[in-house]
């Protein structure tokens, strides 16, 4: 329990680092220091000062040691080191001892810099576990989510009440002072009361804003500024005497409602936030709460004293940030300050008259407002119900859909609200219908772009079979709640593996993907199935919401498509029984590019394909399609009357292609970080890998892609003798995109039982293949696999540069908002010329024929043409025979040469023509 003498309204107050007290001293006993003689003494100190129990001494100083010993070099000091130990010991063995704040004081560091000094302890790959780990992912994301609230609350503070500004804190009068941090402290007891999602940044705002509603109402109307001061002089009215005929009546009467709409409506207004959504918030979360306060009647702005010793007993009971020392201004919880030197700055542009747009970055709430209001614009023109046009697409099917749509819809609604709600918080599944019906809206639009499409496609009308799929329906459903669940933030990736973090926590506390998989039953296979249909259906969605969804395709690739019971083994297993020759892939399509005829519908309804007659990725779809009139798994007879022996599964053949070129991705990443030079060695490598996924399938059962490919490195490294260990595959690892802890540190061994990946390769993966590794070492070792061909991105944005067809070196991009400048938008290495627009100065079009007629097409970033230009890196724009680092060529020049004086021609035209206009101006 926190002490009872409290300092009503003080700073002290918001410093309980320097209370001494535990978060439970009945479960921490006194430290006793003649145990720990053995120690450093001023160890024990700081242990007795964060009241640690014994246990967590020894552990700790264990710890201690074996950083000491694995480290080259102590750059940190011994004292934060400590700390950091303490802190990975204590939440290993979940003791209650000290708080977050307590240790950061002790220690004198920053959160960011005590948090990737904890991780810096990992030095072997048992140092830090994954339940530190993950509680280091909520800590960082949890601070990262309270900075932005609080940066955000300046604001609103600065806009709404007529106080002054110091610095990084508020400094006001007492009681000026004493109402921000009132609000402040509101808002962070009804964040901690209602939301379950600690990290949640839309609600939170949102609960944000109702608690500044509740003080505006209670505020003295010369704090208020003049907007907010005329917002509720329009609502409320003064008293009126209530006539004795009415006196009865008026005692019955309800009283009126808590929220003033007005008010809500100004404030939501101002920050860019849905009014409906703040307003459902309000009536079903944050009026519970101040029930809870019994503050919900009251008209008066409620005790400091109070919140704050309410606000205590959640802080220390979470052993997390009090995140009150953001109005001090503390330097344990604000983010460390980072001079920008002008080298970091570039590319700095020289051409200062009408250029010089400067667009400020986006705050994370205004990105993910901005977000939610394109959303919610997109969906404007689609109703709650099936469209004219979806409503004659189910007429004309053979069996109308339309009746079982329904009540899936109903169903799955009721599901996904009641889980929605236990993972945010249990007042909360009114959020969850409305998630839910932005959901179904995007799935009624892009279900509408789909059959237009394939109606085209087909020319026909009658898509039956597809629209009485109910795999199909719930997996576009589940990828548009997906896409709005992402868009209000509320879907991510998890870092840490597990959600450990506190004992008190349950698995579902995160809208995580894959949670929508779990919610709806929906097996991952079949999820991947619908994700590039859906994409290319909507273009409408953000760049990053793309690669969201591309995300969530790798993670289905790459684990969750391989958990127990997925209908992916049991669809290899058709395809190897089927024959020897059969594979999901043939490595002759590796270098194909990845292009396919095949659309959500083809992969929901026409799995299987003939075996003896595969169509390469480029061919048409044959005229008679099987799509809308064939049985699914009905065998094609072939021309001749031949009937094949075995049907080839078209969405694994995708899946497989799809899965190689990813596997080949992230191998020649880690190859670039550890081989580069042996760079013989990694055809060898991938050639395993592939070898390994083809025919050792079942290796997946369970585990992860990365598994098998960290695998791979370590036994052709072995038996070629090239000295390379599990710990430096495993660092470098470590730094590549997209990865976490639990990959290398949590991997299957057999059933039930995990360990690292040093103990899975040599109990298991060597095992299994140990025949196939020493091939390698042999005299006549196992032809090498092609290697897959890599597009940039296997989704197309529409905003990203095409280059112009027949040509090498010219690209075009759309020009994206009106407030976008040709200047910020042009390419770092090349000049951008927006057709139709002021081009400027006459001066830009002689820089444009230097950098054409120039045989040195190498510039600086500002097309400043000095005297001896400076060669830029090479980027490759596919031209021919350049090979060179420096720009050289060695053959190609004459189709280069003659390209480069069309190009100078039609500027000089264009120079002549502007020219003359000129001319013709100065005349007038």
């Amino acid at each position: 329990m926190p002490p009872k003498k409290r300092n009503s309204g003080t700073q002290k107050e918001l410093k309980p680092g320097a209370e001494g007290g535990s978060p439970d001293k009945k479960e921490s006993p006194e430290l006793s220091v003649k145990k720990h003689k053995d120690k450093d003494a001023e160890f024990v100190t700081l242990c007795k000062n964060l009241h640690v129990t014994d246990l967590v001494c020894d552990r700790a100083w264990t710890l201690w040691k074996t950083v000491q010993e694995s480290m080259d070099e102590v750059t940190e000091g011994q004292k934060k080191l400590w700390g950091a130990c303490l802190f990975v010991t204590m939440t290993d063995l979940d003791v209650p001892c000290f708080t977050l704040t307590q240790v950061l004081k002790a220690v004198n560091m920053n959160v960011k810099q005590f948090l990737s000094l904890v991780r810096k302890l990992d030095v072997n790959l048992d140092t830090i576990s994954t339940k530190v780990n993950s509680a280091l992912t909520r800590v960082e994301k949890k601070y990262d989510v309270m900075l932005a609230l609080y940066q955000r609350f300046e604001k609103i503070c600065k806009k709404t009440f007529s106080l002054d500004i110091d610095g990084n804190s508020l400094s006001q009068s007492s009681r000026d002072r004493e109402i921000v941090r009132s609000c402040w402290t509101m808002f962070l007891l009804a964040k901690g009361n209602a939301l379950q999602m600690e990290d949640d940044l839309v609600i939170s705002f949102q609960l944000l804003l109702c608690a500044v509603e509740f003080f505006i109402k209670r505020c003295p109307p010369d704090l208020l500024q003049p907007l907010y001061k005329s917002a509720i002089s329009k609502v409320q009215s003064p008293p009126t005497r209530t006539s004795r005929r009415n006196q009865s009546k008026a005692k019955s009467r309800p009283p009126e409602p808590q929220v003033d709409l007005q008010l809500l409506e100004t404030l939501c207004k101002e920050n860019e936030c849905n009014t409906e959504e703040v307003k459902n918030v309000y009536q079903t979360s944050f009026l519970a709460f101040l029930d809870s306060l019994d503050l919900s009647r009251s008209t008066d702005l409620p005790q400091v004293n109070s919140l704050n010793q309410q606000y205590n007993e959640h802080y220390l009971k979470s052993r997390d940030i009090d995140d009150r020392l953001f109005l001090d201004g503390d330097e344990t919880i604000l983010p460390p300050k980072i001079e920008i030197t002008q080298v970091e700055r570039t590319p700095k542009k020289n051409l200062q008259e009408e250029d010089s747009v400067i667009i400020p970055p986006q705050t994370p709430i205004k990105a993910a407002m901005a977000s939610i209001q394109q959303l919610r614009g997109d969906l404007v023109s689609s109703g709650d119900q099936p469209s004219t046009t979806l409503a004659t697409y189910f007429k004309n099917c053979t069996i109308d859909p339309t009746q079982g749509m329904l009540k899936r819809l109903e169903m799955l609604g009721q599901t996904f609200s009641q889980r929605f709600s236990q993972a945010v918080g249990p007042r909360f599944i009114i959020i969850g219908k409305q998630r839910f019906t932005l959901g179904v809206r995007l799935y009624y639009k892009v279900m509408e772009e789909m059959l237009k499409s394939e109606e085209k496609r087909l020319s026909v009308q009658n898509f039956s079979k597809l629209l009485n799929d109910s795999t199909f329906h719930t997996s576009l459903l589940a990828c548009a709640l997906e896409v709005v669940m992402a868009t209000y933030g509320e879907s991510s990736f998890k870092a840490g593996g597990y959600n450990q973090a506190n004992g008190s926590e349950t698995a579902e506390t995160d809208l995580c993907f894959p949670w929508i998989l779990d919610v709806f039953s929906l097996a991952a296979f079949d999820f991947y199935k619908v994700i590039e249909s859906f994409i290319k259906a909507e273009p409408t969605l953000s760049k990053d919401i793309v690669k969201h969804l591309e995300t969530c395709e790798n993670l289905i690739m790459e684990k969750i498509a391989w958990r127990t019971g997925s209908v992916l083994f049991e669809l290899l297993k058709q395809e190897h029984e089927g024959g020897a020759a059969e594979q999901a892939e043939a490595p002759a399509s590796f270098n194909q590019p990845l292009q396919h005829n095949h659309t959500a519908a083809d992969l929901y309804l026409s799995p299987m394909h003939p075996g003896l007659r595969v169509l390469p990725p480029e061919s048409p779809a044959p005229p008679n399609s099987q799509h809308a009139s064939q049985p699914q798994n009905q065998p094609a007879l072939q021309p001749g009357g031949q009937t094949p022996r075995h049907l080839k599964s078209n969405s694994l053949s995708l899946f497989y292609k799809k899965l190689y070129r990813l596997a080949y991705t992230r191998l020649k990443l880690l190859c670039s970080y550890l081989l580069s030079f042996n760079p013989e060695l990694e055809p060898i490598i991938w050639t395993l890998f592939q070898h390994t996924l083809q025919h050792e399938y079942e290796l997946m059962k369970n585990r992860h892609l990365d598994q098998l490919m960290m695998s791979a490195m370590y036994a052709i490294c072995k038996v070629k003798s090239v000295d390379l260990r599990f710990k430096t595959i495993v660092t470098a690892y470590k730094n590549m995109p997209n990865t976490n802890q639990e990959t290398f540190k949590h991997v299957l061994i057999s059933d039930g039982h995990y360990d690292s990946i040093i103990v899975f390769y040599n109990q298991v993966f060597m095992q299994r293949l140990k025949t196939n590794i020493l091939q390698y070492a042999s005299p006549r070792p196992p032809t090498l696999s092609p290697i897959p061909q890599i597009p940039r991105s296997p989704y197309k944005f529409p905003n990203s540069p095409l280059r112009v067809p027949g040509s090498n070196n010219v690209y075009i991009s759309p020009l994206k908002s009106p407030r976008m400048s040709p200047g910020i938008m042009t390419p770092r290495s090349r000049m951008l010329v927006s057709i139709g627009e002021s081009f400027g100065l006459s001066n830009r079009f002689q820089k444009i024929n230097q950098m054409v007629n120039s045989s040195d097409r190498s510039f600086k970033r500002t097309l400043d043409l000095g005297p001896t230009p400076k060669p830029l890196k090479r980027l490759r724009f596919d031209v021919d025979g350049q090979d060179e680092a420096d720009g050289s060529k060695s053959g190609g020049d004459s189709t280069l040469i003659q390209k480069l004086a069309e190009m100078s021609s039609t500027r000089s035209r264009m120079q002549e023509q502007k020219m003359k206009e000129d001319a013709e101006s100065r005349r007038e």
